[in-house]
């Protein structure tokens, strides 16, 4: 009887947990959806097989457009990664968020949509990569890679706190998504950004697939040849060639060859970068990557080739490396639906995979994006959920990444802020799209100079045509007829017979710039060197240290040239005006030619972080009449580097009374390596000094 009693009491608690269960997980079900934003990095929509299927096989991301929509008509609005990303989170152009190319922190004091979440009642969480240059702000948690971070045991940042993680990074961005979803509180919907490095730069697969395409030989794009004939000068002086700009032991990973086929200056560099990228391997992970490389690179090696052999290899040990990375955020896609799955939270949570721009893969014979034809503005979007998506491929409407933060508040049923300048893809994701949706969609690209050397430029798409101006130190059209010239080999803007038609177009591109407010075309050009007349100038320079090629600065006696760097937006310009020194401290000895009576020394000095350049921990200031002994005048002392510090221009003054001098030294001491928290952690600073200014 005991035990017939205890067999009841038994099936009734199974009931009553069931019913708890089922009540707690139709709950979460009628409740807001949840939300899970999956973006990738530079991930080309050429290599998902729903899309293309030539080059690879994405089983996952194709089991997430076998149940939602799959855009083919969907673009970024500026194709490089922190802007992209900037746009996303405010559901605003670049020139409105003020982060405009991957030199400026973004401001996170501003209105986001995690932020609107967050105060709706939703838990917010990032992990991954965030490569915006500030302190997330608007999530509860967070757990992101400093700057584009590393593939192998990569340095993460919870919450304010940085550790090096064992693994490998796609696999640990997913093993943090789950976590978080293990902890958070049932009782709340939740938004939650995925945002893998892969497949970025310098594509490094994961030990599983180290060997995944050995045996595959893919083919050519039809213009990897492209000689840009019809094109401007943008097209011709790029540094996106896959010959002439892919590194060999950087990106190719054949650290033997790097002095050979590639300029002097660039050795050092790529070296360098590979180095400290092998230096994080644990043992057991170098010798599974040696174990893979070291036979195919034996074979390279002793085929000694060069020209277009040399630029082929490239591009097929290119497409390995790339398509194998992609092969692990496959993987993890899959992670995340099955846990989805099991934990009952399928119907009611909305998918989004993206990526944030699009990326070339050998078409025009580049590799990045930036530019505004089709593989770098094109990007992959799909959209799953249940409720309200059905299975359909979205031919039709021109989707940007404006749009997603206006989406999500819109599934959130919060309300759309005015200011926001995407529109809500609800109607368009449950195919009610009304007919004044977008027929035309607005780009613009700042980055430049810079690396690449992608001119500045902007643009109007509309279903068949493309008009792009380039500007800045060109000025230049293009006009493509994307029906009769998808790849974009014919510029037939000069042509007469489309005078109409271009004139057409730059009227709606007119308006397209009054609609997103961008009407002050030199709000972000940018600023020239200044030009300064002082009694130094002129003078002769003796280095202690010689400054690195790359930044001369205006040669031997740039620190005397009258040149200085720009006060304002010298974000945006060229070093043209900075001698850099890798590593090492400045010390300058100034020749005046003759003794003279002075009142002060001033001398300038680049803080740049993000690109390791950082303001000399201690600057002192000599004088002397004869070149052998110097009296010290004055020492200043930086603070101690600060994660997020601006960049700025410095200038120390020392004040002098009527001193007659001949010879001026100044020594500049580097920080030497780059601190902890920096992702460039161990490597080498960069002083950068512009003048030494004598009144």
């Amino acid at each position: 009887m005991a035990n017939f009693t205890k067999f009841l009491v038994s099936i009734l608690m199974t009931f009553v947990l069931s019913s708890c269960g089922e009540t707690t997980e139709n709950s979460r079900n009628d409740g807001p959806p949840n939300i899970i934003f999956i973006m990738s990095d530079d991930h080309a929509y050429q290599a998902i097989s729903s899309y293309d299927g030539r080059l690879n096989q994405t089983p996952n991301i194709d089991r997430l457009a076998d149940e939602g929509m799959r855009f083919t008509q969907s673009f970024v609005t500026n194709s490089i990664c922190g802007p992209s990303r900037a746009v996303m989170l405010t559901g605003k152009y670049s020139h409105v968020n003020g982060h405009i190319d991957n030199n400026v922190a973004f401001d996170g004091s501003q209105q986001t949509f995690p932020k609107l979440l967050q105060k709706a009642g939703y838990q917010t969480a990032i992990v991954g990569k965030w490569h915006l240059k500030s302190e997330p702000t608007g999530f509860d948690y967070y757990n992101i890679l400093p700057g584009q971070g590393h593939y192998y045991n990569p340095d993460f940042i919870e919450n304010g706190e940085r550790k090096r993680i064992p693994g490998y990074v796609t696999d640990l961005t997913t093993d943090f998504a789950i976590n978080w979803l293990n902890d958070r509180d049932e009782n709340k919907p939740f938004c939650l950004l995925v945002h893998h490095k892969a497949p970025h730069r310098n594509w490094m697969p994961a030990p599983e697939y180290l060997n995944k395409y050995d045996d595959v030989e893919f083919p050519l794009p039809e213009t990897f040849f492209d000689n840009y004939e019809t094109r401007g000068s943008s097209a011709r002086e790029q540094t996106l060639s896959i010959g002439d700009d892919m590194q060999l032991a950087y990106d190719m990973k054949v650290p033997q060859l790097y002095r050979k086929t590639q300029p002097e200056s660039r050795q050092t560099a790529d070296s360098t970068a590979w180095g400290l990228i092998a230096g994080r391997m644990s043992e057991e992970q170098r010798s599974a990557w040696n174990k893979a490389y070291q036979p195919k690179n034996d074979e390279l090696i002793k085929a000694e080739l060069s020209g277009d052999d040399l630029t082929v290899w490239k591009y097929q040990r290119y497409m390995q490396d790339y398509l194998s990375c992609i092969a692990s955020v496959d993987d993890n896609v899959g992670r995340l639906m099955d846990y989805l799955e099991e934990r009952g939270l399928s119907e009611n949570t909305i998918i989004v995979y993206t990526s944030d721009q699009g990326f070339y893969l050998g078409e025009h014979g580049w590799f990045d994006k930036r530019f505004m034809y089709e593989q770098s503005l094109r990007t992959p979007l799909i959209v799953r959920y249940p409720k309200e998506i059905q299975a359909t491929v979205n031919e039709k409407d021109m989707v940007l990444n404006l749009d997603y933060a206006p989406t999500f508040l819109d599934y959130a049923g919060v309300d759309i802020p005015e200011d926001m300048q995407g529109t809500s893809l609800r109607k368009v994701l449950t195919s009610e799209t009304s007919e004044d949706w977008r027929e035309s969609i607005y780009y613009r690209y700042y980055e430049y100079p810079a690396v690449h050397a992608v001119k500045r430029h902007y643009g109007i798409r509309t279903d068949r045509y493309k008009l792009i101006h380039f500007y800045y130190d060109v000025d230049e059209w293009e006009f493509y007829d994307l029906q009769e010239d998808p790849m974009e080999i014919n510029n037939i803007y000069n042509d007469p017979n489309n005078a109409d038609l271009i004139q057409d177009l730059k009227n709606k591109l007119t308006a397209l710039q009054e609609q997103y407010q961008d009407t002050e075309g030199d709000l972000f050009l940018p600023q020239p060197d200044v030009e300064i007349d002082h009694l130094g100038k002129g003078g002769a320079v003796t280095l202690k240290n010689p400054f690195h090629p790359k930044y001369p600065g205006g040669g031997p006696d740039g620190l005397t040239n009258g040149l200085r760097g720009a006060d304002m937006g010298f974000l945006y310009s060229k070093y043209d005006a900075w001698q850099g020194f890798e590593g090492v401290d400045m010390e300058a000895v100034v020749d005046l030619k003759v003794s003279m009576e002075i009142s002060s020394i001033s001398c300038g000095f680049l803080q740049k972080n993000n690109a390791w350049i950082f303001l000399p921990k201690k600057i002192s200031v000599f004088t002397s009449t004869d070149g052998e002994e110097f009296k010290k005048l004055k020492e200043f002392k930086s603070s101690t580097p600060k994660k997020f510090a601006p960049d700025k221009r410095e200038e120390y003054t020392v004040e002098v009374k009527n001193k007659t001098v001949r010879y001026i030294k100044v020594i500049a001491e580097a920080i030497g390596n780059c601190p902890e928290w920096h992702p460039g952690a161990g490597g080498k600073a960069w002083v950068f000094a512009d003048e030494i200014i004598v009144k």
